[in-house]
Parts: C-alpha cells; sequence; structure tokens
C-alpha cells in the first residue's frame, strides 16, 4: 500500500466490514526538539499509511524547531505547525494543554483513531498500518501501541503488563478518548498511566503488542537527571497516580536486584512512595479509579505468585502479566 496525503484507510476482509476502513489523526506537543524532530517527520511521512491530519504544537519552542517543521508542511499539506506562547512553569500538565489545544483543531475532521505523538521517536514504515489493523480487528480495542527501545529505559515484559501502552505514542480509538474525558493534566506526570487505566476501568482493552517498536532517542528519566533522583521522584508519582502498596513494595523489592545501582534504586523508590504517605501528598488521580488500579495490582500480583509456584507456571503460562 503506498502513502499518500489525506483520507487513508485500512481496507480489510468482508469479515469486518463495519471496521473495514479507519482513518487518524496524529498530534505532537514539541518544546525544543530541533536534534530529533526532524527524524520523526521523516519517520511519519514515510508511512504506508498517513495520518488524514498532522498537527505539531510549538509549545514555546525557541530552538528552530518551528523552522524544521514549517520545512515540511509545503510537501505535505496535511502537517501543520501551530505555535503556542512560551509558557514559565514547565510541567506534565502543560503537554497535556498543548495537547488539547492541538486536538482541538480535528474538531471537524471526520477520524476513528487519533494518536499522542512524541517528537522523538522513530518507527518502520509499517508501523501505523500495523496498529490500526489492530483496532479494525478488535472492536473493544481502545488503547494501542508497542514497547521502545531506549538506552536508559528497558521493560521487562515478564513483570510489566501489556495493558500499558507508552505516553510517547499512544493510539486511542475516538471513542474511547472521549469517554474517558481525554487526558488528565497531572503536573506530577504518569499522564499515560491514568489515561489507559481510565479506559480500561470504562471497559475498553488497552495493549501494547510486542510484535513491534519505536525507538525513543531523547534520554529519559534517569538519564536526564539522575538514577538515584529519578528512583525517588518515581516512588512518590506512584504514590500520587495510586499505586497499591503491597504492590509498590513487591515491585521495589524486584528493583533491588534488577536496576542499578543495585539495592539503592529500589531502597529510594520506596522511600519516596513512603515519603509521599509521611507528608500526606494528595493523589492525583481520582478515587474510583485508585479503587480500580489497586484491584488491578492485586491481581496481577497473585497471578504473578501463581506462575512463580512449580504447579502454577504450567496453569498460566499462556497469560503474560
Amino acid at each position: 500500500m503506498e502513502g499518500t496525503s489525506g483520507s487513508q484507510s485500512v481496507s480489510l476482509g468482508p469479515q469486518s466490514a463495519a471496521l473495514a476502513r479507519l482513518s487518524y489523526v496524529l498530534i505532537t506537543p514539541a518544546r525544543n526538539e530541533v536534534a530529533v524532530i526532524e527524524n520523526t517527520i521523516k519517520a511519519v511521512v514515510a508511512q504506508t499509511l498517513r495520518p488524514v491530519k498532522w498537527v505539531i504544537v510549538s509549545d514555546g519552542s525557541t530552538d528552530g524547531t518551528d523552522e524544521i517543521v514549517t520545512k515540511y508542511t509545503a510537501d505535505n499539506p496535511w502537517i501543520e505547525l501551530m505555535r503556542m506562547p512560551e509558557r514559565r512553569e514547565r510541567n506534565f500538565a502543560g503537554k497535556v494543554h498543548a495537547f488539547n489545544a492541538g486536538y482541538a483543531r480535528m474538531s471537524d475532521l471526520d477520524h476513528d483513531v487519533m494518536g499522542n505523538l512524541d517528537a522523538d521517536i522513530t518507527f518502520n514504515e509499517e508501523y501505523f498500518e500495523f496498529l490500526l489493523r489492530k483496532f479494525a480487528e478488535n472492536p473493544r480495542l481502545g488503547v494501542a501501541g508497542t514497547p521502545f527501545q531506549d538506552k536508559s529505559v528497558q521493560y521487562d515484559y515478564r513483570i510489566v503488563s501489556d495493558q500499558h501502552v507508552s505516553g510517547a505514542c499512544q493510539l486511542f480509538r475516538r471513542e474511547c478518548f472521549e469517554e474517558i474525558g481525554g487526558y488528565m493534566p497531572s503536573k506530577a506526570g504518569g499522564i499515560d498511566l491514568l489515561a489507559v487505566t481510565s479506559a480500561r476501568m470504562k471497559g475498553w482493552q488497552t495493549r501494547a503488542f510486542l510484535e513491534k517498536s519505536f525507538v525513543h532517542h531523547r534520554e529519559m528519566g534517569s538519564a536526564k537527571h539522575g538514577t538515584l533522583h529519578s528512583a525517588f521522584n518515581g516512588g512518590q508519582v506512584d504514590y500520587l497516580l495510586g499505586c497499591d502498596p503491597v504492590w509498590q513494595f513487591c515491585r521495589c523489592i524486584y528493583r533491588l536486584v534488577a536496576l542499578r545501582p543495585v539495592v539503592l534504586n529500589g531502597s529510594l523508590c520506596l522511600v519516596g512512595y513512603l515519603w509521599a504517605i509521611v507528608t500526606r501528598a494528595k493523589k492525583v488521580a481520582p478515587p474510583e479509579l485508585v479503587r480500580f488500579r489497586r484491584r488491578e495490582e492485586r491481581r496481577r500480583l497473585l497471578d504473578l505468585f501463581k506462575r512463580a509456584l512449580p504447579w502454577g507456571s504450567m496453569r498460566t503460562s499462556s497469560q503474560c502479566p
């Protein structure tokens, strides 16, 4: 299938007549991404299935990001640059506001799926066609994505659930995104986790498909701020997002030996979580979402324990967390 601008769609067999043609739009909040955004643009332009529209929201960029985007808009009219004034306060909630401003540009466009795409990732030319086919095959799939490759972060999918979809590239079925009310503007972060968990709470399925992956080029978390700072801060954020105490304890025990620096990483993550409790930090997630998340984590913890047992591993070997 050759990629062309405009309203491309995925064509399936008659067995999925109701979902035979799907279209999608993309939104990318970007701030000072001059070093990486051109590769992301090239990756999207090369797709076998291009979006109906892609709005790149320049969130107060001052480094030449806007000029790079403008260079591609002439030959690709489906790409739009939207400039926003520079904000003094920098936090994750600001990314949500930039995203919402971009998505508001899509209100009159017919589309079935919308995607939140970071400005520092790349993927192969069939990436979005692959994900659109997953939506077409499963009408209850609300959020889809893939794992990512990154030098500073690697997920162990023996432990990490494939129901979590990384915020660097999240695709939502339009009805699902509208039902959850969009992204919650959390200053602490975790907006991707809150959205995906909210989708499951509403009865939608969420999935990271392990068959493909994208490459994350900008250093994340620990690489930016230092491993120990990120571990402590991560523990605090886990509490703010409603992580179950028992799950968090077991998760930190795992991090004691699985992540470097050994012992310190898991210890500081647990200390950060406990510090948030002691200081009575206010949770970001709504109470009903906290209850739902904790039920999920307890079920996953029970499943992990069962799989660790000799007689349990055979019974649950096909059920990956």
